[in-house]
Formats: C-alpha cells, sequence, structure tokens
C-alpha cells in the first residue's frame, strides 16, 4: 500500500521548485514508494511504471529520478553490480542518508537507519576544517541467512 501523505509532502516538495506532479511523475513516486525496499534501477522502475502507465517513456522516468534526486527526495546509490539505484529519503533532506548492508553472496540489501558516523563527521570538521553535508555507507559481508546456508553447507560437508 502506498502512503498517500508521503505523496501529497513530494508533491508539495515539486511544486515548491516549481515542478508539477504530472500523471508520470505521480507513477514513478508510486512505484519508488511500492517497492520501497528494492533499490531499483531506473530501467527496474520504468518496468513497474509502465505496468500502470502504459503511455511513460524510459527517458520520462529518468528525469523525474534527475528532479527528485536534485530535490534530495531520493539517492542515487551504487552497489557492487555498478547499477546506479534509487532509494527514496524517507528522513528529509536535512537528515543524513541511511546506511546499507550489502550481502556479497545473495545480493540481499538491508537497511540502517542510525547515523553511525556522528563521531567521525566531528573528527573530519575538527581535524580538516571540512564542513560536511551528507555521507553514504555500504557494510560488504555476509547475511545471517547466507552465514546460516554457509554453516550448514560446510556440516554437511
Amino acid at each position: 500500500m502506498v502512503d498517500d501523505k508521503y505523496v501529497k509532502k513530494i508533491k508539495q516538495q515539486l511544486h515548491a521548485a516549481g515542478f508539477k506532479l504530472t500523471p508520470q511523475r505521480e507513477a514513478t513516486v508510486v512505484s519508488l514508494l511500492a517497492n520501497e525496499a528494492g533499490h531499483l534501477s531506473a530501467e527496474e522502475i520504468y518496468l513497474r511504471v509502465k505496468q500502470t502507465t502504459p503511455d511513460i517513456g524510459l527517458a520520462t522516468v529518468y528525469r523525474t529520478l534527475d528532479i527528485l534526486s536534485e530535490l534530495r527526495i531520493v539517492n542515487k546509490v551504487s552497489f557492487t553490480d555498478g547499477l546506479v539505484r534509487y532509494d527514496l529519503r524517507r528522513e528529509g533532506a536535512q537528515q543524513h542518508f541511511h546506511h546499507h548492508l550489502l550481502c556479497v553472496q545473495c545480493g540481499k540489501i538491508e537497511e540502517i537507519h542510525e547515523d553511525l558516523l556522528a563521531d567521525v563527521e566531528q573528527v573530519v570538521a575538527s581535524r580538516y576544517h571540512f564542513q560536511v553535508t551528507d555521507h553514504k555507507l555500504t557494510f560488504q559481508g555476509l547475511c545471517a541467512d547466507c552465514q546460516r546456508k554457509n554453516k550448514n553447507q560446510m556440516a554437511k560437508d
């Protein structure tokens, strides 16, 4: 189910920046919301949007994602597959982006919604005189399921 309040919030953000929430943009936003945990690429978003809005083009989806990225409604994220993926920024433009746990065996991506780098930011600011406005962190390793599978496989061998 799609969060109508969040769609309205995005509509307000678009209007404040001088953009309209066209049916194509709304379909793209709804697809992002419906697949929020999926970390979808533009092409994957396009294929999902095309199911409900058959007249939409891939270029329109890319332009919408660029606008949403510019307004910090979504973040562009790259993992080990090299594809740019899009992740909703529910915490708002003023907050830091959340972190990710990427399983290198099965490809599952989990999100961490705590800001684990606040102390590191303070060190960077004081030691390097650098004002941090955002950061992205991806931990790579094995998820609990893959660890369990590997352990079970080793026990069988």
